[in-house]
């Protein structure tokens, strides 16, 4: 049985969504479908000095309405904007005072390559967390562009010899378990995860990574 798990690359993203490398046997960043402004692949939320929690967002070039991932570009300014942006949560203005790696990791740019930056740092990310697994773009696969949907996930799966596609608890509305029979793939969900939604970022500023990791493994299921 070789498990594979399709997901955007995100920006610093909850504990929970690291399931997926310790579930998987390959990751697969989903960078070859269109940008979704409002999601979570270039922000997520920190507590601010007053408790609240507001956006910090990944300085991006603008671009067409529908752009792909793999297409988003970083300005030049794009270290100065997003470390200015930083000091405005307490958390992360501690860490780039004491010049902690992961926060130093998040202003290195050496490309204008967004989905290159977000996927090196979700591999920074795992490797503090001591799971290795492989991580692939999808947009390397080079799968038929008019595929879409479930049908893309089933192609992704299939062209790297997947027999079980694993995905977090929100996708089970997205896909038929009766087209993933029909392909030979096995179709599973991780349970809700039980241990908070805050950025993996603020957590691992603030706790041992082997303690999350240990959380992460006992979250860690898959259910039909």
């Amino acid at each position: 049985m070789t498990t594979i798990a399709v997901m955007q690359p995100y920006f610093f993203p909850y504990a929970g969504y690291f399931r997926l490398f310790t579930a998987a046997d390959t990751v697969v960043m989903f960078d070859c479908v269109q940008f979704p402004r409002r999601g979570w692949v270039h922000r997520n939320r920190f507590a601010d000095a007053h408790g609240n929690l507001d956006w910090l967002t990944l300085p991006l070039v603008k671009a067409d309405r529908d752009a792909r991932i793999d297409e988003l570009r970083l300005p030049p300014d794009v270290r100065g904007r997003l470390e200015t942006a930083m000091r405005r949560f307490p958390v992360l203005e501690r860490a780039l005072k004491g010049e902690h790696p992961l926060i130093s990791r998040a202003l290195d740019f050496p490309s204008d390559d967004a989905a290159g930056y977000l996927c090196g740092l979700v591999r920074d990310v795992t490797s503090m967390l001591n799971i290795s697994k492989p991580m692939i773009r999808s947009s390397t696969l080079h799968i038929d562009p008019a595929l879409r949907a479930g049908d893309r996930v089933l192609a992704i799966v299939k062209a790297l010899g997947g027999t079980r596609y694993v995905n977090p608890p929100g996708g089970r509305d997205l896909y038929d378990r009766g087209s993933f029979a029909h392909a030979g793939v096995e179709l599973c969900f991780l349970p809700p995860y039980g241990a908070g939604s805050g950025s993996i970022l603020s957590r691992l500023l603030t706790e041992p990574p082997q303690a999350i990791s240990r959380e992460i493994e006992r979250e860690t299921a898959l259910v039909e």
